[in-house]
């Protein structure tokens, strides 16, 4: 079976622009049954260091390209009373680091508004689909784009997924779409450590969260990064961690596999509490 592809570059942060492309698409492809809004940028830096500007625009496309996009694709999809809308988010929407304050923000404002759109929908009877998955570390060049002024090269704090095996999962996710999925056991343990103990993960990450996102490579004060305009080049999917990523598939993790999941990670829990307890005092 052939398949055709149609590449329309547009900045998220421009709701116009986002219409305009999904309109085109429609017309010399068909409609469209599934939106993945999945465009990001994030500045690596202090919150004192982070500039408003910088916020803005973390914001404006990590979270508006988001709402931007979710409604381009609700004006095609509800007319027709069918589609999916599916949203990549990260286990960070759940448990914040330090140093990406706007990026983790961003995501966790993308959780907010697709469950206040999920009850819209229910409440008017919609046959239109939403589903959100949240991702671990992925290998992707976003490490080499992104603003930094840490002074070190960042990285993904592993274990780190190769972008295709993610990609493989979102497909799944999107035939069998669900409220929310978690990928893989990174992901999950960061979201139910927050729920089970989230002092716990500030003082971890506290102590952790800084050397773990650097390397020990010095970073180029004069290279370009993507957060207010395309950085020049070709690139692939994947990023320089190739021979720190993993090539298994992360698992997706279902609402109904959570309870197994959840046990897990209490046991983990209360392992690092009594780990931290006798670290701390």
């Amino acid at each position: 079976m052939s398949r055709r592809a149609l590449a329309l570059p547009a900045d998220v942060a421009d709701a116009q622009a986002l219409t305009q492309a999904a309109e085109r698409f429609e017309a010399e492809i068909g409609p469209i049954d599934i939106w993945v809004n999945c465009a990001m940028v994030t500045v690596l830096a202090p919150v004192a260091e982070t500039t408003p500007e910088e916020f803005s625009r973390v914001t404006e496309v990590t979270y508006l390209g988001t709402v931007h996009g979710t409604r381009t694709a609700l004006a095609l999809m509800r007319p027709r009373d069918r589609g999916l809308i599916l949203q990549v988010g990260s286990a960070l929407a759940y448990r914040s680091i330090p140093l990406q304050s706007a990026y983790c923000a961003a995501k966790s404002a993308i959780v907010g508004f697709t469950d206040s759109l999920r009850s819209e929908l229910i409440h008017e009877g919609s046959n239109v689909q939403l589903t959100v998955v949240h991702l671990p570390a992925v290998n992707t060049p976003q490490f080499d784009w992104a603003r930094n002024k840490m002074g070190r090269r960042p990285q993904p704090v592993p274990p780190i997924f190769d972008p295709e095996k993610v990609a493989e999962q979102i497909v799944r996710a999107a035939r069998r779409p669900a409220r929310e999925y978690w990928l893989g056991f990174p992901a999950a343990k960061a979201i139910l450590s927050y729920e089970l103990a989230p002092w716990l993960g500030d003082r971890l990450l506290s102590k952790q969260g800084y050397d773990g996102q650097l390397t020990a490579e010095a970073e180029d004060p004069t290279r370009a990064d993507n957060l207010f305009d395309t950085v020049p080049g070709a690139f692939s999917a994947r990023g320089r961690f190739a021979d720190r990523s993993t090539s298994r598939r992360p698992l997706l993790i279902s609402p109904a596999m959570r309870q197994g999941v959840a046990l897990l990670a209490v046991c983990g829990a209360l392992a690092a509490t009594f780990a931290l307890g006798a670290f701390l005092f």
